[in-house]
């Protein structure tokens, strides 16, 4: 972050993995955490793509979207045991950048409304505030809306 000049600072806290009660310990609106899902989609018979979902806090991912995004003929979340694989990370503390070339990272527009995003940094008592247009710049995700109404 430093290296690439990115607007950020590191928030110590209680363990926590849980959006809406990390949030109360960082102090942030629920709406600026980013909430990072890990998403298997089959794309017919024979291939399977996962994604990195990037979601605001306050926000349901809508799996039925990830998919339609996909072409996909089945979507579900991934197993645990993959996410954590793909992510790099345990499942509470996936961040929102992708370091896997097999995991596609998709955000939500609605999260970059924010002018600061919110995060676990790959553990549980520690979170980062990065500026949100640092953000975009660094992870560069794949835009879509993937929220529920």
């Amino acid at each position: 972050m430093d290296t690439a000049k990115a607007r950020y600072r590191l928030i110590d806290h209680a363990p926590e993995g849980r959006t809406e009660e990390v949030s109360v310990l960082r102090g942030n609106d629920v709406a600026q955490a980013a909430k990072c899902l890990i998403v298997m989609v089959k794309v017919g018979k024979k291939q399977t793509r996962h994604v990195l979902a990037v979601v605001p806090g306050d926000a349901r991912l809508d799996l039925q979207a990830v998919k339609a995004l996909h072409d996909g003929t089945y979507v579900a979340f991934a197993g645990k045991d993959k996410a954590e694989e793909l992510a790099g990370s345990v499942s509470g503390t996936v961040l929102p950048f992708s370091f896997d070339p097999r995991l596609e990272l998709v955000a939500d527009p609605a999260l970059l409304e924010q002018p600061e995003i919110y995060f676990n940094a790959a553990r549980l008592d520690r979170s980062m505030a990065l500026a949100t247009d640092d953000y975009v710049r660094l992870a560069g995700p794949r835009l879509a809306p993937i929220t529920a109404d």
